[in-house]
């Protein structure tokens, strides 16, 4: 029965959630990935049940959409013993606020919170069924400082991170366990790529590879840890941003990520 386990994967079918899957099948799990349709998620799926031979599911829908979120996880929770649910699938950018259309605003707060706060009240019933489980929710290295040019962005990790830090006290006790992990920039594509790079020393040095990313967030979760900043310059600069007064940091952040603006897609 214990092979019979699944963990459940949002935003799976590129970035962060695709290295999370690959990751979780080298460990021997089994996977039900949320993803939006018409992307490349069932061919992942099945090169990594192939090569890893581990069962993989693809479950596409918009996680926006409130009857398809409930009607999908009671489905997935009917078939499916998930026993690690991992909140991954989320979206940003940078532009000036008064060019950033409603539309865009509205999509970061319904996916990046409501999805993520809905999908963890609904599967948390199913997870405590379980001796052991695990929760690992993705906010940034954003959501400890707000910054111009991005505004709606960091205040939606912030948001995950009060979210995972109370859940975890609220459900201490319980053999759940929740994480939450604050990557630093993710060169995902080569549109990201060229925003961070465009922010100089500052964007470099938080750099880390997405497969390493994963295996550190895997790990840590699995061994219970609340908090997890990869890589060893995140977490100096997290510590040495705390020492910087609110008004300068948000100098020094908002300057470097003005940069990004010229890459941002129209």
């Amino acid at each position: 029965m214990e092979n019979m386990r699944y963990t459940l994967i949002t935003g799976a079918s590129s970035g962060l959630g695709k290295e999370l899957a690959i990751q979780c099948a080298r460990m021997g799990m089994n996977m039900v990935l949320i993803a939006l349709p018409g992307g490349n998620t069932g061919s992942i799926a099945e090169a990594i049940s192939i090569q890893y031979g581990v069962q993989v599911k693809v479950v596409e829908f918009d996680l926006t959409d409130d009857d398809e979120l409930k009607k999908n996880l009671a489905g997935i929770t009917g078939q499916y013993p998930v026993d690690f649910l991992i909140n991954n699938a989320g979206t940003g950018g940078s532009s000036y606020i008064t060019e950033t259309a409603l539309e865009k605003i509205d999509r970061i707060i319904l996916l990046n919170v409501r999805s993520t706060a809905l999908i963890t009240r609904l599967m948390i019933p199913h997870l405590l069924q379980h001796r052991e489980s695990y929760i690992m929710n993705i906010a940034s290295m954003a959501a400890f400082a707000p910054i111009a040019y991005k505004t709606v962005y960091p205040a939606s990790k912030a948001f995950i991170s009060s979210f995972s830090l109370g859940l975890k006290e609220e459900l201490a006790g319980t053999g759940l366990s929740v994480s939450v992990v604050y990557p630093g920039p993710i060169m995902t594509n080569s549109n990201t790529s060229r925003r961070i790079l465009s922010q100089g020393l500052v964007g470099r040095l938080s750099l880390l590879p997405t497969p390493c990313i994963a295996r550190i967030a895997l790990k840590r979760t699995l061994a219970r840890h609340p908090v997890i900043i990869p890589g060893l310059m995140n977490r100096i600069n997290h510590r040495l941003m705390s020492l910087i007064p609110l008004n300068i940091k948000l100098k020094i952040i908002s300057r470097a990520v003005k940069k990004e603006i010229q890459f941002a897609p129209h």
